[in-house]
């Protein structure tokens, strides 16, 4: 008798890319994953996943039916557990980290990654792809902030009150979102998607209308070569 093989995590998230996303796509053709997620502390390298929480847009909507959610067992309580509140016996009703990024990596497949201050979730969950199954993400993913900053400098903000500091409360209530469930994967996602839907009618309006150019990485001064 032949046993029946089992699909590599890996191999089958790569799978997706077969045929994905182009720059020239329009935005309103794209799926958007809007990710969050709540970690053991701050340093990708050392600490590691607790929640994700993730909710797609497609065409200017949220599309609630089309959403992801993972408790991830944790070895013992860090100081972060006085922001997301999720503590080691909580999170022994959960999963494993491997079978927790495995349903996500076939939940998110080729979407673009949308997140604000993304950069740490994705390095996160990059080095615990690393250590499971020597792979990273392969997606796109933008950052709210990035594309505010952006989209502020095209003069698209003009009409709303000023925001000295763009954070995800400052957003929300330039926007008027209501931050309900602030500082849980799945909460952040769902308020992060509200304020994105705002930012991509105001794309669509200056230009960035693109999905090249909705990804744009917003230059931090003095990273730009000499001449």
């Amino acid at each position: 008798m032949v046993a029946e093989a089992v699909s590599d995590p890996l191999d089958r998230y790569q799978s997706y890319f077969a045929d994905t996303w182009r720059d020239d796509d329009s935005i309103d053709l794209v799926r958007f994953v809007v990710l969050d997620s709540e970690t053991t502390g701050l340093n990708p390298a050392t600490d590691r996943l607790i929640t994700i929480g993730a909710v797609a847009v497609l065409a200017g909507e949220i599309v609630l039916e089309d959403s992801f959610s993972a408790l991830i067992q944790i070895a013992h309580n860090t100081e972060a557990v006085t922001v997301h509140g999720v503590t080691r016996d909580q999170a022994r009703g959960g999963v494993s980290e491997a079978e927790a990024l495995e349903k996500f990596l076939d939940y998110l497949r080729d979407g673009v990654i949308v997140g604000h201050h993304i950069g740490h979730d994705v390095a996160t969950i990059d080095v615990a792809m690393e250590r499971l199954w020597g792979g990273r993400l392969l997606n796109r993913n933008l950052d709210t902030m990035d594309l505010t900053l952006h989209l502020e400098g095209d003069g698209a903000l003009a009409s709303y009150p000023p925001v000295r500091h763009f954070t995800l409360e400052s957003l929300c209530t330039m926007f008027g979102v209501t931050p309900h469930d602030r500082h849980t994967a799945t909460g952040d996602a769902f308020i992060t998607a509200q304020v994105f839907l705002r930012l991509v009618r105001l794309a669509n309006r200056t230009g960035r209308a693109t999905l090249s150019r909705l990804t744009e990485i917003f230059p931090v001064p003095g990273d730009a070569e000499p001449a």
